[in-house]
């Protein structure tokens, strides 16, 4: 039953990224995984649930972890809203902030909240208002790995971060020997992948690294990454396809990349009784310890990265869909509002699970409508 499941899974994400590659050819201005427009094919939504309102383009950029989500939620809204084509482009939390505070897009997807100079920076877009955080999309950050010989690998976030510190270069190193007996390490120098481009992913990677194993990784966490050595890659795309094409390479990358292309991930020892397999569920628990930080509309939350629970995994992240409270392009808004509604509706947070993504929490999921319905 679960060899049935995760095929399964694996199918219905694979099944995603042939969508998002369909989509790809269509979408004005992108690149090869880096855009989704409206098309077809995919998973069934209820389109009378979807209020359909304004017309003409809808641009908007950002996470590349937020991709496959993204790429359903285009194709379900487009196939009920004719009136409008959204186009979204996989550029980066850290390229997405930016073009929207050009003011070239409607709203941008982001891993990591607004820092305080990005809102204060968002006033003189949003006319009388600033930007806010709309969470929308959770799930685990997968560590991938490819050993051969090794089909199931324990780590503890000491040992992962003195890997992606260029402090452990082998596979048979003491320190993994200690987390993984039994195992058959090979002799093989590890090959350790971080992104490239400045990305949420590696905001929310870097802070599990900081607040676990806080005397093992010297580095501040952010969007760019500050780690010694190592390869860069860009996207989750090119990090996850590196972990699959090279022999002793690992990184990390949002969990859907792995179920597609079938990566094996890495399974966390958190202090827990057991160790915690990178799975929605488990990350669902530690999503749920998660607390609101932000205030009024903004509703960025403060995850538990360093969480001991039974049966939580820690490396989660949870994308943001960013827009301005008040003076948000008139000619867009009623296409954003009507867009963000049905992806934070029970029908837009319903089809993330199978893609290995975590629905809001309940409570959360309200507050979100609640604040999307007041933009303005």
């Amino acid at each position: 039953m679960k060899l049935q499941r995760n095929n399964r899974l694996r199918a219905i994400a694979a099944g995603a990224l042939a969508v998002s590659g369909v989509l790809v050819l269509t979408a004005c201005g992108s690149d090869d995984n880096s855009g989704s427009s409206s098309g077809g094919g995919g998973t069934k939504t209820d389109a009378s649930n979807i209020k359909c309102e304004g017309k003409g383009q809808l641009l908007a950029s950002g996470s590349s972890a937020q991709k496959n989500a993204m790429d359903l939620w285009v194709k379900n809204y487009g196939a009920a809203c004719k009136d409008v084509k959204l186009n979204y482009k996989a550029t980066g939390s850290g390229a997405g902030i930016q073009e929207w505070l050009q003011g070239k897009t409607a709203f941008a997807g982001s891993d990591s909240a607004l820092k305080p100079e990005e809102v204060a920076s968002s006033k003189k877009m949003c006319k009388g208002g600033q930007g806010i955080n709309l969470p929308m999309v959770g799930g685990p950050i997968a560590v991938g790995f490819n050993v051969p010989g090794v089909d199931k690998l324990t780590l503890d976030a000491k040992t992962l971060a003195e890997i992606f510190d260029s402090k452990i270069t082998n596979w048979n190193d003491d320190a993994i020997k200690k987390l993984n007996k039994g195992v058959n390490l090979p002799n093989l120098k590890i090959q350790a992948f971080h992104r490239s481009d400045d990305s949420g992913t590696t905001d929310n990677f870097t802070k599990y690294l900081k607040a676990a194993a806080p005397s093992a990784w010297p580095h501040e966490p952010g969007k760019a990454w500050e780690g010694k050595g190592g390869q860069a890659a860009d996207g989750s795309a090119g990090v996850s396809s590196q972990v699959k094409q090279v022999s002793g390479a690992i990184s990390y990358f949002e969990l859907s990349y792995a179920t597609a292309s079938s990566i094996k991930t890495v399974d966390l020892n958190t202090g827990a009784s057991a160790p915690v397999q990178a799975t929605v569920d488990n990350a669902s628990k530690a999503i749920s310890e998660a607390k609101i930080k932000g205030t009024g509309k903004d509703l960025a939350l403060d995850l538990a990265y360093d969480t001991k629970a039974e049966g939580a995994y820690p490396i989660t992240l949870v994308t943001y869909e960013i827009a301005c409270d008040k003076g948000n392009n008139s000619d867009t808004l009623a296409a954003t509002k009507s867009f963000l509604t049905y992806v934070a509706s029970e029908d837009g947070q319903a089809s993330l699970k199978e893609l290995g993504y975590a629905p809001l929490p309940a409570e959360i999921a309200t507050k979100v409508r609640e604040s999307v319905a007041s933009l303005s």
